[in-house]
């Protein structure tokens, strides 16, 4: 039977009304608001996000932390690849200084002086827009062919805050850590000029000579999963895979970082790519290289440098930066040093111990409130106070004292008080001693080295790298060295048991004569503080070996550090460079060592001690025992230059007193 249309029409309509509330209810079934609105009138400061506009049109995330009801309040800048977002919103209460309780915050220097916080992301990471280029060259450079780096991009920050934040009164401050201490060193490179003070932090400088990426030509391998996360997406969220509880299997499994990194899918990466083509100190490093850079640029901004003396990533750049910089500091008052008992960026931190270490009082804590919050003060407040923070602040360790010093290094306010350069001669008894051993026929010590038995540079399992605690990679340049100092195939020169102290300060040199009978090595060499077997007050101390400055030099370079070439096989060669920097006392009772190996596994790459064109392609059978004499006595022998502080009373060249003293027993 037909039905007409206005009754199947109503039909439809009828449903449809039945329909509505259903769907409407289905729709509304959300317990998720749209848009949170969080309820922050209570809070002690306000918080805003902006995209701020860079000159190419790119806009990057910015966070802003106002200090409630500030006014001319200075500005402190942190650019970051790390999240703005997480560094500012550590929300557990109301107050500003739990929200900046993240990496890069001082907080109670940023909270107790006023300061307006602002965090930004670098281009091309989380919320920013652009692109994402490590440790980005400088613009119009042959490795950055854009108008745009990390020099343009504070400025054009810099120059929006100080228009568009109201509360502040025009100065600004740039801080950070690591990579955050490597933007505050490109801001001031044509610095704007609201900028009145950086101060960058274990900065990122030159990435083959001793920061992150190899220490003189040996690849710092541990650093790969880095590379991965860092690079692998805007938001860091792609994760490097492990399987294995022992970074030592991790690393030794596919035979070269290459292969490893061709195994994970690091060759996605650009920068990886740079790091496989760039094995050598070549134009590539020594263009980005921060302290030649700023060399040749003038000096308008006030800087501190912080260093840590056990530093496991940036332990070579900012006292390269300090070098670089302070013959321009005519006047005295625009470079100023921080040198602290600190692991990277410890000094935000709890800072009383490190490792085994106990230091007496928390020595982060002491240095933001008589160094960092004055300082600061001095150069962003509107009435600025006076300042009494010395030129360079340097802890002795040893004594556990903090110093006031004109520069670096030195060991007092006066001009008169620079380090004497001593050879230390490692003998061939396996003693030290600052007197050489007889000339004659020339003698060595040896050891076999294996390639496929490589030395840790921690006990197995060697843990994966990060800073979480002390048995991943904060402590390990702390770690007591009698496990490897037992190997076969470590060499151990230890001097007589002290009878008074033995101070050093800046930068021990080694001077090694060696041999190899392979055609490339690596050589490791560490400075080491022997503790007395016993420890009154510290029981975990005894017969502790305390890194003082290590460090590693590859073979290859001897010669020329961009033109690597082979070794002469069982050729007795010349070997010179320098270990970080160290401010401290060997106290009596102590003993000096010195440890000599060809690895230091899985922290770098295997040398495969047969000459390779690239070691990131080395192949299995390319890996081979070597034996290595290190010379000990004549013209050949080996040293240590110590940049040893003169004792009471000593007359200029002499061996200082405990060594003679000793040795005529």
């Amino acid at each position: 039977m037909a039905v007409r249309v206005p009754v199947m029409l109503s039909l439809l309509a009828g449903i449809a009304a039945l329909a509505a509330p259903a769907a409407a209810a289905a729709q509304g079934y959300n317990e998720t608001p749209e848009t949170l609105r969080p309820v922050t009138d209570s809070f002690d400061y306000v918080r805003t996000e902006t995209m701020i506009p860079m000159r190419d049109g790119v806009h990057l995330h910015t966070v802003i932390l106002v200090p409630r009801g500030a006014r001319r309040a200075p500005i402190l800048l942190t650019r970051t690849p790390y999240n703005a977002d997480e560094q500012t919103s550590h929300n557990t209460s109301r107050s500003m200084e739990s929200a900046l309780n993240g990496y890069d915050n001082p907080a109670d220097v940023i909270v107790g002086g006023g300061y307006i916080r602002v965090v930004q992301d670098v281009r091309g990471k989380y919320g920013s827009e652009g692109t994402y280029v490590m440790n980005r060259p400088l613009a119009g450079s042959r490795w950055n062919p854009t108008n745009v780096d990390d020099s343009t991009d504070a400025y054009d920050t810099i120059d929006w805050l100080v228009k568009n934040v109201p509360e502040s009164n025009g100065r600004v401050g740039i801080l950070g850590i690591s990579y955050d201490g490597f933007t505050p060193l490109m801001a001031l490179i044509n610095p704007h000029p609201a900028l009145k003070v950086a101060i960058p932090q274990h900065p990122m400088v030159d990435g083959w000579k001793g920061d992150d990426w190899f220490h003189n030509g040996a690849f710092r391998q541990q650093n790969m999963p880095y590379i991965y996360e860092q690079e692998g997406t805007r938001a860091n969220s792609a994760k490097w895979f492990t399987d294995t509880t022992d970074d030592y299997d991790l690393y030794m499994r596919p035979g070269s970082a290459g292969e490893l990194g061709k195994r994970r899918g690091l060759e996605q990466m650009g920068f990886w790519k740079r790091i496989l083509e760039h094995p050598a100190y070549d134009s590539f490093w020594q263009d980005q290289a921060l302290d030649k850079i700023l060399a040749k640029q003038p000096l308008k901004v006030p800087i501190m440098l912080v260093h840590g003396l056990w530093d496991a990533e940036d332990i070579y750049g900012d006292i390269a930066v300090y070098k670089a910089l302070k013959p321009k500091d005519v006047a005295g008052d625009m470079v100023y040093l921080s040198i602290g008992p600190w692991n990277h960026g410890q000094e935000i931190e709890e800072g009383a111990s490190l490792g085994a270490l106990r230091f007496g009082h928390d020595t982060s804590l002491w240095w933001r409130k008589n160094v960092l919050a004055p300082f600061l003060a001095h150069y962003l407040k509107d009435d600025p106070p006076p300042m009494n923070v010395a030129p360079v602040t340097a802890f002795q360790s040893g004594t556990n004292e903090w110093l006031r010093l004109r520069d670096w290094p030195s060991t007092c306010p006066e001009p008169t008080c620079a380090p004497v350069s001593m050879p230390l001669y490692l003998n061939t008894d396996m003693s030290l001693g600052f007197t050489p051993t007889p000339q004659g026929r020339p003698q060595y010590a040896e050891y076999v080295s294996d390639p496929n038995k490589p030395v840790p540079n921690r006990p197995r399992p060697v843990p994966t790298a990060g800073y979480d605690t002390c048995e991943q990679w904060a402590c390990w340049l702390v770690d007591d060295q009698r496990n490897p100092s037992g190997r076969p195939d470590v060499l151990t020169f230890v001097s007589p048991v002290l009878d008074r102290p033995v101070t050093i300060s800046g930068e021990p040199v080694v001077h090694l004569t060696a041999s190899t009978s392979g055609t490339d090595s690596d050589w490791v060499v560490k400075l080491i503080d022997v503790y007395p077997d016993e420890v009154a007050r510290n029981p975990k101390m005894g017969g502790y070996q305390l890194p003082v400055a290590m460090d590693i030099f590859r073979g290859r370079y001897r010669e020329s550090l961009s033109m690597p070439k082979p070794l002469r096989p069982n050729a007795p060669l010349a070997y010179t460079f320098g270990l970080p920097t160290a401010n401290h006392v060997f106290q009596p009772g102590h003993r000096i060592m010195v440890q000599v190996q060809s690895s230091w596994f899985p922290l770098y790459d295997r040398n495969p001690q047969k000459f390779v064109a690239n070691i990131f392609w080395a192949k299995p059978a390319d890996f081979q025992k070597a034996t290595q004499r290190v010379f000990t006595s004549g013209r050949q022998q080996s040293w240590i230059e110590l940049p040893v502080v003169p004792s009471p009373g000593s007359q200029p060249g002499q061996p200082p007193a405990p060594f003679r003293t000793a040795a005529a027993r």
